[in-house]
């Protein structure tokens, strides 16, 4: 292996400024779109999103939520990247907003309007807090955590979000029983979205593919400001306009609530943290294997899951939402081989700028839901593309099949029809619908308590049996 080779796979080697930068921003362009699409969805479906003006707490919460979103997943990625103490893999690791645990947050929300928020972000912070208890024991539990359990969680979280994508590209949920939805006027943005998107990954190179996502929802929120019944400029004017150049995030913004109703999000959020470790378990030792071609270390996993949870406690504190690592910038160290720490503690620096200026927020803000019904579309589906490849790697005999299959019909069957759940408690009930906890439950157990002897002698017996049927 030549020198410049090995100094690539070192986290610790700092290439010069001219590829530092550049490379830096090219990892915040992999992540952004993703980074703030949580905020926006949770935003309209507790309902101060789009359409919406300043909410009661001086200017407009979804710009602030957005706004939270960037810089405290800079923070969360500084964490990660530079280390504080025993919290940080020191790993090229971007962190951000989880679609993970949007199924949990929808309904702690949904029709509830800025009220829901001092429920929402105590959770967070609890859940944050929760997540980063984790650390300390998760370097003894990835023996439980095979690509069979990690492949199905990471395959349930994109199966829970890809109906958001279709209400978005059809109008929103807003919309939803009334004629303009699913009409053309709303589809024609996102198809722009999309084509243009697959236009840009599969024809162009370098960052202009990496940033496919992000050239197609600029590309799509054009054609809306070009069509007559779409996007005003008006409007984006005066959302600028009305935006700050620079402010600061407030603590505990919008308090605090540990009601008995509380106790029910942040139960959901510490489950799902448990979620968001195993997939930060599977992002960290992608990166080592991907980056240095070598199994990620305890201290790394460790230092990883403890960045997860402080980087969400924090973001909390602040009205952000939860962070994990990004699994996107996993596949771009594998694409560019630049292991070099320094390079991601670049795009840390550059969303923390970012976070601090409101009208990036605030432009961001008027994006229309069908354009970025477009762009999730796209995001999802490859979050359950992602899934599928971790589950190639299983070996498919018949224990690990009725492993699969079981935990994808129970959690998948309650996520579908949660009216089967009417006569469970309220909390039980919102907690199994949302089909990712009951299948990454019944995986995990399951893939525990069936032995593998058994299953390694029937796929035996079933070749001997083949192999003499052929010979005969």
């Amino acid at each position: 292996m030549s020198d410049l080779a090995q100094q690539l796979r070192d986290p610790n080697f700092t290439p010069g400024i001219h590829k530092l930068v550049p490379l830096g921003i090219q990892h915040v362009m992999a992540m952004f779109v993703a980074n703030v699409t949580p905020a926006i969805i949770i935003a309209n479906t507790a309902g101060f999103g789009f359409g919406s003006d300043a909410g009661q707490f001086g200017f407009p919460d979804m710009t602030y939520m957005i706004q939270m979103s960037m810089l405290f997943a800079g923070i969360a990625t500084l964490f990660q990247t530079i280390g504080l103490g025993p919290v940080g893999a020191r790993l090229p690791i971007v962190q951000g907003t989880s679609f993970a645990f949007i199924p949990i947050m929808i309904p702690i929300v949904a029709g509830k309007g800025v009220e829901a928020l001092p429920t929402l972000f105590t959770a967070v912070l609890v859940g944050g807090l929760f997540h980063a208890c984790i650390g300390f024991f998760i370097g003894k539990i990835r023996f439980a955590l095979p690509p069979l359990v990690t492949g199905l969680v990471v395959l349930m979280i994109g199966l829970a979000l890809v109906k958001v994508g279709i209400q978005y590209a059809a109008g929103g949920v807003p919309l939803i029983g009334k004629p303009e939805y699913g009409s053309w006027a709303k589809w024609l943005p996102a198809l722009v979205v999309i084509f243009v998107t697959l236009g840009i990954k599969f024809y162009a190179r370098g960052i202009l593919a990496i940033s496919a996502v992000l050239i197609g929802l600029i590309a799509g929120y054009l054609f809306s400001l070009a069509m007559p019944s779409g996007l005003q400029w008006a409007s984006v004017v005066s959302q600028w306009e009305k935006a700050s150049s620079f402010a600061a995030p407030e603590v505990f913004k919008y308090g605090f609530d540990f009601s008995t109703a509380a106790w029910g999000a942040i139960a959901g959020m510490c489950l799902m943290a448990f979620v968001s470790a195993v997939e930060t378990v599977g992002d960290v030792s992608g990166i080592t294997k991907g980056g240095a071609n070598r199994e990620a270390t305890d201290r790394e996993i460790r230092g990883a899951t403890f960045a997860d949870g402080l980087g969400t406690a924090i973001a909390g504190m602040f009205g952000g939402l939860p962070n994990t690592s990004f699994s996107q910038n996993v596949g771009l160290v594998a694409l560019t081989g630049v292991m070099s720490r320094h390079v991601v503690t670049v795009g840390g620096l550059f969303l923390i700028l970012c976070g601090l200026v409101p009208k990036v927020g605030a432009i961001i803000r008027t994006v229309p839901f069908e354009v970025l019904g477009g762009g999730v579309i796209v995001m999802f589906g490859m979050v359950v593309a992602a899934g599928v490849s971790i589950l190639a790697d299983v070996k498919w005999n018949r224990r690990n099949m009725v492993i699969f299959a079981i935990s994808l019909s129970v959690g998948l069957g309650l996520q579908l029809e949660p009216g089967a759940l009417q006569h469970v408690p309220e909390l039980l009930k919102n907690l199994l619908t949302t089909g990712l906890l009951p299948a990454a439950v019944l995986a995990i157990a399951l893939n525990l308590i069936l032995p593998t002897e058994l299953a390694d002698e029937a796929t035996e017996e079933v070749s001997g049996g083949m192999a003499g049927h052929n010979n005969d």
